[in-house]
């Protein structure tokens, strides 16, 4: 009976507060009306943020991924790297990247190169009035998103190089791919640029973003060399990470991380179509993850007689990657088989650089460069705004630019430093050779 009472009080209550809450805007609300200018402005700006937190919650999923996927004796090495990058990301992007991105009216070369100079935000106290100055959404929390992004690609490098690279010539090529590289390539799509002009379609980053990372990370692995002990007389060597559990966790992190990565790139959220739209992307981004997921297990059954889950992770990532380029489009089907195409590209891809002794220790090139070229070209599958010849002329220039501008860094870094740790110390670990601690010292001390 009390809980009656109280239902029925807090349903007249509602009731009462109705007109205000309706009246808080407009004197005569209609429905269909839209919403005000500082509304949009508000929502808009809201889904930046909440977006942007969700992808940095994947830069604890790539650790905690890579930290799996490594041995015991590197983890404290891939946690280091993990935590530095960002944080040499956030202050490089602010430093050159955001405004050679996002030059606006002011490239160096027009639709090719961006503007130099730092990233401002807007004053303290921006008003209502204030608004329309500020286009769409605030400056802080479009900054905020962007540099997710930025910072997710320089994480998809560190794994494929773990276990073998030095950590500082690894951060200064971190510095390098966030002021510079990544933010480059970005502005030819994003910024507005000539790809863009041409009608490159890259709704989230399949290519911007993921083949980038999967780009400069194959260059860094080619020219890094495998791992002591991973290819011998013909065969490769099993190198099991030390915790599949954590590894499993990043994943469900990244999977979570996903639907602020696709669907904060709405980039609005101030109308109902908008919402609308937000809410498929999502159920197209989930399902494409579990596509992934389900095509490495069954194919792996198959294919080794039992499943592989470290193969069932990275199908899942690699629905993830292969459905950012076009996440609004596709039904839920499409999407489902999108991204279970992704997750069998992984399956194949992974033992095919093996064969060709491209040592990469958690999958990234599979999961992002292959599929992020698959998730690419998939968009004419759904798009009809899509042309398969852009797409495909968009995938060769960016990715010729960025392994162009990697190979340069690279090489650089390796005459002048070296990228490479000794014998002697990859043997050791690098968590005790490079860091001087161990990430499991009690397993340690027997």
């Amino acid at each position: 009976m009390k809980r009656t009472v109280t239902f029925t009080l807090a349903a007249a209550a509602s009731v009462a507060l109705l007109p205000t809450l309706g009246f808080a805007q407009d004197a005569e609300p209609a429905v269909g009306v839209n919403a005000s200018t500082d509304t949009v402005y508000i929502l808009n700006s809201l889904l930046f943020l909440v977006g942007g937190f969700l992808v940095f919650w994947m830069a604890a999923g790539f650790a905690m991924l890579e930290g799996g996927l490594v041995r015991s004796k590197n983890v404290t090495m891939q946690m280091t790297k993990n935590i530095a990058l960002f944080s040499l990301a956030a202050i490089f992007y602010y430093l050159l990247g955001y405004n050679l991105m996002y030059p606006g009216d002011g490239w160096s070369i027009d639709g090719v190169l961006g503007a130099f100079g730092t990233a401002g935000l807007e004053p303290v106290g921006v008003t209502a009035a204030d608004a329309d100055a500020y286009d769409y959404a605030s400056t802080g929390s479009d900054f905020f998103f962007q540099l997710m992004f930025c910072a997710t690609t320089a994480s998809i490098v560190s794994g494929t190089l773990a276990e073998r690279i030095k950590l500082w010539p690894f951060l200064i090529f971190t510095i390098a791919l966030t002021a510079v590289i990544y933010p480059v390539q970005a502005s030819w799509k994003w910024g507005g640029g000539f790809l863009d002009a041409m009608g490159f379609l890259d709704f989230a980053g399949s290519t911007v973003v993921h083949s980038v990372g999967g780009w400069a990370a194959l260059v860094g692995a080619l020219i890094l060399g495998p791992r002591i002990g991973k290819y011998k007389d013909g065969r490769t060597i099993p190198m099991p990470g030390s915790n599949l559990t954590l590894a499993t966790l990043g994943t469900f992190i990244l999977w979570l991380g996903w639907f602020g990565f696709n669907g904060g790139s709405q980039l609005a959220m101030g109308t109902v179509g908008d919402v609308a739209d937000i809410s498929r992307i999502f159920a197209n981004t989930n399902t494409a993850a579990a596509g992934g997921a389900i095509a490495a297990l069954i194919l792996t059954q198959i294919l080794y007689k039992k499943p592989d889950l470290t193969m069932i992770l990275n199908g899942a990532l690699a629905g993830l990657v292969s459905i950012t380029a076009e996440p609004l489009t596709p039904s839920l089907g499409a999407a489902t088989l999108i991204g279970a195409i992704g997750g069998i590209i992984v399956v194949f891809a992974v033992p095919f650089l093996d064969k060709l002794k491209i040592d990469d220790v958690v999958g990234a090139i599979p999961v992002h460069l292959f599929c992020g070229i698959w998730g690419t070209i998939a968009v004419v599958l759904t798009n009809s705004d899509a042309s398969l010849a852009t797409q495909l002329y968009s995938i060769v220039v960016v990715g010729l630019f960025t392994v162009i501008a990697s190979g340069i860094v690279w090489f650089i870094l390796k005459v002048a430093m070296g990228i490479r740790v000794s014998e002697e110390d990859e043997i050791t670990g690098l968590d005790m050779a490079e860091m001087g601690m161990e990430a499991y010292p009690e397993f340690s001390k027997g």
